[in-house]
């Protein structure tokens, strides 16, 4: 179905343009969308266009702070000086989220759905140590209701998601890129929901991420290195298959958690989603490049990526991996490639800058 829109607004300029496309997302599709960026002038103009959270992760808020330091000061104060780098780290975090938290409360409704979250990552550093990162969750989610604690989908990460989940903490399950990392969030989540339920504890939601152009990245360095006959066309569907697949599995098993869409490389991860039951994640980048008045208003998360093109990614094992529901166990999620990437640079040019950081 393609919806029709007046093409004098559309053709108004670049600003107007982005206002229509993301409005008529969220007015004519159940598809919702998130902002990606922890800059407070930028997420404004994210919300006056239809966003509803707020995505962060530490190299988010290392660039935000560093951007902006003079107006982050004012906002979070002086950090105690004898904090160690963790604790100056998660404590220029907590400064950053519970302002941009404060900012969502009018779309934040304790009852109600999943709308006015705030994501706040833990220690890219800790993937593999439950009771740390189950210590840093309790502690993120005392900071404010509408906060959404990142966890990593490792075999600890979904230890410590199913733990939240029954204590009633809101979870973002991140460093994920996978069909099945994602199945295996949604079961251990609704584990700990039918925890949290029998001790009558009210339950909090889960966003399962899918980092989809993250994926189609490594996938492109797999392809060059071992010479395969994939095309880039292909290389930039991977994500796509692998998020539609997903897609498919949560609406045949009724998953109570939410696909959170992130890491988009451009309009087409946008467009070829619009209209499912998900959030997408979108950074002002692309935002920008959203603001074009062709970019396509049609519902197309129900089109499959061409057969052929499956067959051709379907030739590199590592995209088997991440295609299908059973292509890793739990304990592979934390080897695979682009997880050892997105930690390394999660950990490295962002919680570490952060633990060095002035303000």
């Amino acid at each position: 179905m393609i919806e029709t829109t007046n093409p004098t607004v559309e053709t108004a300029g670049s600003e107007k343009a982005q206002e229509v496309y993301l409005r008529w997302l969220v007015t004519h599709t159940p598809t919702k969308w998130w902002h990606d960026s922890a800059d407070p002038d930028e997420l404004r103009k994210g919300l006056a266009h239809g966003a509803v959270g707020v995505t962060t992760n530490p190299v988010l808020t290392y660039q935000a702070l560093s951007a902006r330091t003079e107006y982050w000061r004012t906002i979070i104060g002086p950090v105690p000086a004898d904090l160690d780098g963790d604790g100056r780290a998660e404590e220029l975090i907590k400064g950053v989220v519970q302002h941009t938290a404060r900012t969502l409360e009018p779309k934040y409704a304790p009852a109600g759905g999943p709308d006015g979250h705030v994501c706040a990552q833990v220690n890219p550093a800790k993937c593999a140590d439950v009771q740390c990162m189950l210590d840093m969750a309790r502690r993120f989610h005392a900071w404010a209701p509408n906060i959404a604690v990142k966890l990593p989908v490792t075999a600890a990460g979904l230890d410590a998601l199913e733990e939240c989940a029954a204590e009633g903490i809101t979870v973002t399950a991140t460093v994920s890129f996978t069909v099945p990392q994602v199945v295996a969030v949604a079961e251990r989540y609704r584990r700990g929901l039918e925890r949290a339920k029998a001790e009558g504890i009210a339950p909090g939601h889960c966003f399962s991420v899918i980092m989809i152009g993250r994926l189609d990245d490594y996938l492109r360095d797999v392809a060059m290195d071992r010479n395969a006959s994939v095309r880039e066309s292909d290389v930039k569907q991977a994500g796509l298959a692998a998020t539609k697949r997903a897609y498919q599995i949560y609406k045949e098993r009724s998953y109570e958690a939410i696909l959170l869409i992130a890491a988009l490389r451009g309009s087409y991860h946008m467009t070829e989603l619009a209209g499912g039951e998900l959030i997408m994640s979108i950074h002002p980048k692309v935002q920008a490049v959203l603001h074009q008045p062709d970019v396509p208003r049609e519902t197309r998360i129900d089109r499959p990526v061409q057969s052929d093109v499956i067959s051709r990614l379907q030739t590199l094992p590592e995209f088997v991996r991440a295609y299908e529901p059973d292509g890793m166990a739990a304990e592979e999620f934390i080897t695979y490639g682009v997880t050892q990437r997105t930690l390394t640079q999660f950990s490295e040019s962002g919680w570490q800058k952060l633990a060095s950081f002035r303000l």
